[in-house]
């Protein structure tokens, strides 16, 4: 039997976030985590000489809970234009901020799939969001997505060609069913800050967190199999006790600890390939106005040269299900305007527990004490979303620190 102040199983973003906040207040805490690496859903795999995110997976230096936890500075971020490139049958074009992309300016004023009535309802959206602290949203009434931009104003043309097919991307469900809420949110970072990828791959994100705890702080290859008040058993029978016990899974895994409800999960899968050459030297994200199966793609060696080897290209495509290889081809080859049947592929990652779905109305910090020292923390606690996760994770363990008596640093 060992014994220590707090257990925290799991060792993903919310987990090592938990993990790092009581440290820092002087709590002494042992992770438990089934897989082989810190990170959970955030992984990144070095397969050729490529960096391969498992998934499409960005980070937004804007989230409150990065700029409390990581040292951006350190993560080398590489960053994607504030832009999307449109694509349908005869033409493609860029759409986003003319003050930081000034390309986007000759097809925003094209008004091919934004009007002029469009504009002034996403500018007007824009400062709403933007306006005050994120409180104020969070306070609002919530409703779908796709209706919040109804309410906006932005055309039903505008919504097929550009913000269904970037926002399926970002949801991970077609029908914009999210909460409004979130999408506001999301919407509020992107106006404060470019998406981005660190230079060695999200994994490192995880990886940063985990270096900042004892060395001896965190235990791979050792699944929890069961939780109660003040112990935590493992697969391999070794019972720990503690204080408190923080569940830092996934919400399945979640459910069936602490039982706790579990989520809806939209899934996608995610496709790397290895071009000759870069098919398109921007590092923008890429959609299909005619709504295809591919939600996006990029050619993210654009974005970090660091994710291919030097002279190499690599690009991602992302779908919301597990299509052939051969329509996903068909589909890059109409979007990047080029022959793809040659492209070699890296690897494919097929996710069904992607993110948990957050129809409305979504409540965005849902309880983390779950009483008799047991807490629960996750993206399904709070957004699904890298800042959710984070915050979830600080949130259980100021949550922790209160019940003992300690004070959060």
């Amino acid at each position: 039997m060992t014994s220590q102040e707090v257990v925290i199983a799991g060792a993903g973003l919310a987990g090592l976030a938990a993990a790092v906040t009581l440290h820092r207040a002087g709590v002494p805490c042992a992770v438990l985590e089934a897989g082989d690496d810190v990170g959970g859903r955030v992984r990144t795999d070095v397969v050729d000489g490529f960096r391969l995110d498992r998934g499409f997976q960005i980070l937004n230096p804007a989230y409150p809970a990065i700029r409390r936890l990581v040292d951006v500075d350190a993560l080398d971020l590489g960053r994607f234009w504030r832009a999307v490139r449109v694509a349908d049958d005869d033409r493609v074009s860029l759409l986003g901020n003319p003050v930081d992309t000034p390309k986007a300016l000759r097809d925003i004023a094209a008004r091919r799939y934004l009007s002029a009535k469009d504009l002034a309802a996403l500018g007007a959206l824009s400062a709403r969001v933007a306006a005050g602290p994120a409180k104020a949203i969070l306070d609002r009434d919530d409703r779908t997505t796709l209706d919040e931009l109804r309410r906006a104003g932005v055309s039903a043309r505008a919504v097929e060609t550009v913000f269904r097919p970037f926002l399926s991307g970002v949801f991970l469900e077609p029908g914009l069913t999210t909460s409004a809420r979130f999408f506001q949110l999301v919407w509020r970072s992107f106006l404060r800050s470019a998406p981005s990828l660190p230079a060695l791959g999200m994994g490192e994100l995880p990886r940063q967190l985990a270096r900042a705890l004892p060395t001896t702080a965190v235990h791979l290859n050792t699944p929890v199999e069961e939780v109660g008040p003040g112990r935590v058993r493992t697969a391999g029978g070794e019972t720990w006790t503690a204080r408190a016990v923080v569940v830092a899974t996934d919400g399945s895994t979640a459910a069936e600890l602490a039982g706790v409800g579990e989520p809806r999960w939209n899934s996608g899968t995610t496709w790397y390939f290895a071009p000759p050459r870069s098919p398109l030297r921007e590092p923008v994200i890429v959609v299909d106005a005619r709504g295809g199966p591919v939600v996006n793609t990029s050619v993210v060696s654009e974005v970090c040269p660091t994710y291919a080897p030097p002279g190499a290209a690599l690009v991602s495509a992302s779908a919301l299900s597990a299509l052939p290889e051969d329509e996903v081809r068909r589909a890059l080859a109409r979007l990047y305007r080029t022959d793809t049947s040659r492209w070699p592929l890296v690897n494919r990652y097929e996710i069904p527990r992607a993110l948990p779905s957050m129809p409305p109305p979504h409540e965005i910090r849902r309880p983390v004490r779950l009483g008799d020292g047991l807490y629960v923390c996750g993206d399904h606690r709070d957004t699904s979303s890298l800042q959710g996760a984070l915050a979830s994770g600080a949130r259980a363990a100021r949550a922790v620190l209160a019940d003992l008596g300690r004070t959060a640093r």
